[in-house]
């Protein structure tokens, strides 16, 4: 079952990286091309800003759970490294599974209900002259808060199980 869930996860996390990485691309590609249209033809777009905002906060949201999964999160471990390996796996079991996977999966279904919301709605930005859709946003806010849950229930039911995460990787 571990495996299986491990496997999910993964796989979850895997996507929302990918779609981290298209949304670094849309900010790269649309920082380039808002530089040029200001300074070589003096006309800026109505949409740069929003495009970079949205592209810039998704690829955070998209990639947490893809750098959980490689054990990239930074971390102070003062007083883990002087602790013994089963008392680190159950603090970090406790902290994944029963602390931070609850927390991001009520995350998750506030992101999972405003997307809906402004999708039922067609809820634009109210302070942007572009005033672009809102639900694609938040629906990518809430695809990284389930990769998240998903990765931390994971990585949590690894510690107790005593596997580290490094060996039950998939690339």
């Amino acid at each position: 079952m571990l495996d299986v869930l491990a496997r999910f996860a993964n796989g979850v996390s895997r996507f929302a990286s990918l779609l981290a990485s298209l949304a670094a691309a849309v900010l790269t590609l649309a920082m380039v091309y808002e530089v040029f249209a200001r300074y070589v033809f003096d006309a800026p777009t109505a949409w740069a800003f929003d495009i970079a905002y949205m592209s810039n906060g998704a690829v955070f949201l998209l990639g947490m759970a893809y750098v959980l999964r490689e054990d990239g999160h930074i971390r102070i471990d003062v007083l883990r490294n002087r602790l013994p390996a089963r008392v680190n796996d159950a603090v970090q079991g406790v902290a994944y599974l029963l602390i931070l996977a609850p927390f991001f999966g009520v995350l998750s279904w506030i992101a999972l209900s405003h997307s809906w919301r402004a999708w039922v709605r067609q809820e634009v930005e109210t302070v942007s002259p572009w005033a672009p859709l809102m639900w694609p946003f938040y629906l990518l806010i809430a695809i990284g808060l389930i990769a998240m849950t998903l990765q931390l229930a994971a990585e949590g039911l690894r510690a107790f199980a005593g596997q580290r995460a490094s060996a039950t990787k998939e690339h």
